[in-house]
């Protein structure tokens, strides 16, 4: 018979248990610490995003989430092995442990946090959906209106053909999608005039532009059609490395918020008195612990990357794209991080 006496060993058991589980890592966290190297799947070829150089070197903001991850973790942001992936490839990828976690410019959306087995720690880049044409080829195109009936290019796999054809089915216009396998297809086959019109992330229009030499012919259109809450995703299996990817961005946002950047990072933790800069700093609090970090955690990751303003400035001012919903809160924008307590 269950009486109190087995009822009290049996809880008291199970509080050591969940005591004891809680200082361990799961399985992707105590994965990325055994090999010593953080895998993270990126866009095959994304300008401001993620992109490698001549010799084969990724940069990007995505990047920069990557390796300021890395840093954090494991003491350095060369400790990163980045997979590029397709918009079609990357959710297999994630879902079979073939990445740790994908920072690739993808959409945050109900389907993908509730179906897929995974989880997104936090917004990294507020977009939208636009559309772009050859001026000198259509002339007369102004708004989407005008392209009532014309066909658009767009990349498969992605939220973009849903996105448009729920605008067009709203109101009351018809678009002629062209599907591609892979954003460098499906831009080629835009600039060689296979389409009227070619449509995706507003950052990846100016992504493309940016590289043209004859940018001066396209147009994006005005409308925005979607909300593109662009976030890192993680496999819902690793609460411990959740955590940490989510603070890690706050973290970033927190430092730009009080003026702590990649060349004064070491300065304010010796000097400043702010409360949020000493817990921000590690000299203060316990916020690394809570982690299962050191202390040192969000140094290492300014130390390696910058604030978030700086991330933003290095890789996606050169696009011609203005902070607007990326500013922080306080600044007119979206990026409000938690606080740091």
């Amino acid at each position: 018979m269950f009486n109190k006496k087995t009822l009290c060993r049996s809880l008291a058991a199970l509080t050591l248990g969940v005591a004891a589980g809680s200082a361990f890592a799961g399985p992707t966290l105590d994965a990325i610490k055994q090999r010593g190297t953080l895998v993270c799947g990126v866009h095959t070829g994304l300008t401001g995003f993620s992109a490698p150089d001549k010799t084969g070197k990724y940069a990007g903001i995505d990047v920069d989430y990557c390796k300021a991850l890395a840093a954090a973790i494991l003491g350095s942001a060369d400790k990163v092995k980045y997979v590029p992936l397709t918009a079609q490839q990357r959710f297999t990828a994630l879902q079979s442990g073939e990445i740790d976690l994908l920072s690739r410019n993808t959409t945050w959306n109900s389907k993908r946090d509730t179906t897929m087995g995974s989880v997104f720690p936090g917004v990294w880049f507020y977009d939208g959906q636009a559309f772009v044409i050859n001026s000198k080829k259509n002339p007369k195109v102004k708004k989407l209106a005008d392209l009532n009936k014309a066909s658009v290019c767009v990349e498969t796999g992605t939220t973009t053909e849903r996105n448009m054809a729920d605008y067009a089915r709203a109101n009351k216009l018809s678009f002629k999608p062209v599907v591609f396998e892979g954003q460098e297809a499906t831009e080629k086959a835009f600039q060689s005039g296979r389409c009227d019109a070619y449509t995706t992330d507003a950052s990846g229009i100016a992504a493309m532009l940016v590289n043209l030499p004859n940018r001066s012919d396209y147009t994006v259109l005005p409308e925005i059609i979607s909300k593109e809450p662009l976030a890192p995703m993680l496999r819902r299996n690793d609460q411990e490395f959740f955590a940490i990817a989510r603070w890690t961005i706050f973290a970033l946002q927190q430092a730009e918020e009080s003026g702590v950047t990649q060349a004064n990072v070491l300065r304010m933790k010796a000097e400043s008195k702010d409360p949020a800069v000493q817990r921000l700093t590690g000299t203060t609090g316990e916020i690394g612990k809570g982690l299962g970090l050191d202390a040192d955690w969000a140094v290492r990751a300014l130390q390696a990357v910058g604030n978030y303003g700086e991330s933003f400035e290095r890789n996606i001012k050169p696009l011609g794209l203005a902070r607007g919903m990326n500013a922080l809160w306080n600044k007119g924008g979206l990026m409000y991080p938690m606080p740091l307590d």
